[in-house]
């Protein structure tokens, strides 16, 4: 009996031994285990666990280790937790960061965009004036009238607008000779007219003839101070020449000239040339005729028929380059015919504008009682004829 209770004993006490031991390389493990744990988590946090020794009780009971090890995991569980969510908000706040950042340069990118576009704008608008300028410049010198130029919309500071002048016409002769502000001096027996009250003539011939072919040289003859233009060739202003001219000078004038901006001029040639191919027609075709079978004309065909024969856009080529060539002669034509319409007006104007100061005017024929006769002046010799011989070859007889 005795032996029987000892081995019982030492049978319990190595059994508890085995137990301790199992629990506590158990625990240790466990402990270790959960060290590494909070290791790892605090390296990846900012918050840090101490490391202390984690002592567990030498039990067989195994109710307790659950309960510290749950604790252990909670707190290590809110330290992630805590973590993460501070990660979150660094996140979101980097987000929305980046979206501000890409707001701003989409919005400095739309605004580049529009100040190109203004710029590109800015310049079209400018281009389009200096064209536009230019273009005036251009018409006006080829004797388009009413046209805006850079001379007509010009004002000197502190100058006062052209203002409407009546003028008076001088008769240049021997006697009184009369300057000319286009050619220096005006010719023997011609008219010259000036601003009233002034002593700035010009030719009557020139002004007119400077008046069609360039406008805007005209007005600054006198400075600009006057608007000569309107007072003096407007039908509307009383201080208007054109009002002695007459029928003639009006249709000359008014309607070929001036009507419809040259198109009266330009509609009568038109049909003129017509006219004449159309009276011309038969002696026209006869020519075509002889020429379409004649022998020189078909020895050239292998330089015409490739012509012929060529497409539609080689044809289209040559057709603008003929319209192009009649079109210059047709210009030439009408330049020539307004040349010398030019000269009849010129010639009306000299026979009709009355003179109204100096020789021949009506003060002056007043005064001396009689007429001013023309034939008193030789254009020839250009002296006076008052009927003594100037050389008396008596007066050297030997």
């Amino acid at each position: 009996m005795i032996i029987r209770r000892q081995f019982f004993l030492i049978a319990a006490l190595a059994t508890t031994i085995f137990i301790v031991g199992v629990t506590g390389t158990t625990n240790s493990a466990a402990a270790s285990r959960l060290s590494q744990i909070s290791h790892q988590s605090s390296s990846n946090s900012r918050y840090y666990v101490a490391q202390v020794p984690i002592l567990l009780p030498i039990t067989s009971s195994s109710s307790y280790t659950p309960s510290s090890t749950s604790i252990l995991l909670h707190s290590i569980r809110g330290g992630d937790s805590s973590s993460s969510s501070d990660n979150n908000n660094d996140e979101i706040s980097q987000l929305q960061q980046g979206t501000d950042d890409e707001d701003n340069e989409e919005r400095q990118k739309r605004k580049e965009e529009y100040q190109k576009l203004l710029k590109y704008r800015t310049e079209q608008q400018l281009l389009y004036q200096l064209r536009s300028t230019y273009l005036s410049e251009i018409l006006a010198s080829r004797g388009v009238p009413n046209l805006p130029t850079l001379t007509s919309v010009q004002t000197p500071d502190n100058a006062k607008l052209p203002s409407m002048v009546d003028w008076d016409c001088a008769l240049s002769t021997i006697d009184e000779p009369k300057s000319c502000l286009y050619s220096f001096d005006a010719e023997v027996n011609t008219k010259v007219i000036s601003p009233i009250n002034t002593q700035q003539y010009i030719s009557l011939i020139a002004l007119n003839r400077l008046r069609r072919t360039d406008p805007t040289k005209v007005e600054p003859m006198w400075h600009s101070q006057y608007s000569i233009l309107n007072s003096w060739f407007s039908d509307s202003s009383e201080y208007s020449i054109l009002q002695h001219v007459g029928l003639k000078g009006y249709i000359i004038s008014s309607i070929l000239l001036d009507g419809m901006n040259g198109m009266v001029l330009r509609t009568l040639l038109i049909c003129s040339i017509l006219s004449v191919l159309i009276v011309c027609m038969p002696l026209i075709e006869y020519a075509v005729q002889r020429i379409i079978v004649s022998a020189p004309f078909w020895n050239k065909w292998s330089t015409w028929g490739r012509i012929a024969r060529a497409g539609f856009p080689l044809k289209l080529l040559i057709g603008q380059l003929v319209w192009k060539g009649v079109a210059s002669a047709f210009c030439k034509v009408e330049n020539e015919v307004r040349e010398y319409i030019v000269d009849m007006e010129c010639d009306i104007l000299e026979e009709s504008v009355p003179v109204t100061v100096g020789v021949g005017s009506e003060e002056y024929l007043e005064e001396n009682g009689g007429d001013y006769d023309d034939d008193e002046y030789d254009d020839d010799t250009a002296m006076v004829d008052d009927g003594d011989d100037y050389y008396d070859d008596d007066e050297y007889d030997y």
